[in-house]
């Protein structure tokens, strides 16, 4: 399983077919091949929809919750420590059809988050994503805080 999960189609597959995304209507349409980027998609159905018809507020923050700590250290690689350490969301607009969220970690992101973490320190970076309509309405707005350290020499193993 460890080596299915190390590749990025190969986590895309397992993460679509998870059973908290499979239930939810989450699924993952693209992990780029070289971990920069991910896109995700979450059907409105009869599982997933709120008192009032539309898409329930938790699939929405779901479906974005692992993506930037996922691409984080598969990008920087087994001499950091990446986790999540916050999250929010704003709700926007009402989704009332399927919807998508799109996440790009440009390598500028990845120079800072080495240079602040250069001296052992630890990073807090925020990243954003927003998750849009088909139609590109916005529906909401994610941010997420990970918390990052490069692992110490004398740590060794992952």
């Amino acid at each position: 399983m460890r080596k299915t999960l190390s590749t990025p189609h190969g986590l895309r597959r397992v993460l679509s077919w998870w059973p908290p995304y499979r239930f939810a209507g989450i699924k993952v349409l693209d992990i780029a091949g070289d971990w920069s980027s991910a896109r995700v998609r979450l059907r409105l159905g009869r599982f997933n929809r709120n008192y009032f018809g539309t898409q329930f507020g938790g699939s929405l923050y779901s479906m974005s919750d692992p993506f930037w700590a996922l691409l984080a250290v598969n990008r920087l690689g087994k001499e950091y420590v990446v986790w999540d350490k916050a999250g929010e969301i704003e709700y926007v607009t009402p989704g009332r059809g399927d919807v998508f969220a799109e996440f790009a970690l440009p390598e500028e992101r990845l120079a800072e988050i080495r240079e602040a973490t250069a001296d052992g320190g630890k990073a807090l970076p925020w990243f954003e994503s927003v998750v849009t309509a088909a139609d590109g309405t916005v529906v909401a707005r994610v941010r997420k805080q990970l918390y990052v350290r490069r692992k110490s020499p004398m740590a060794g193993g992952r």
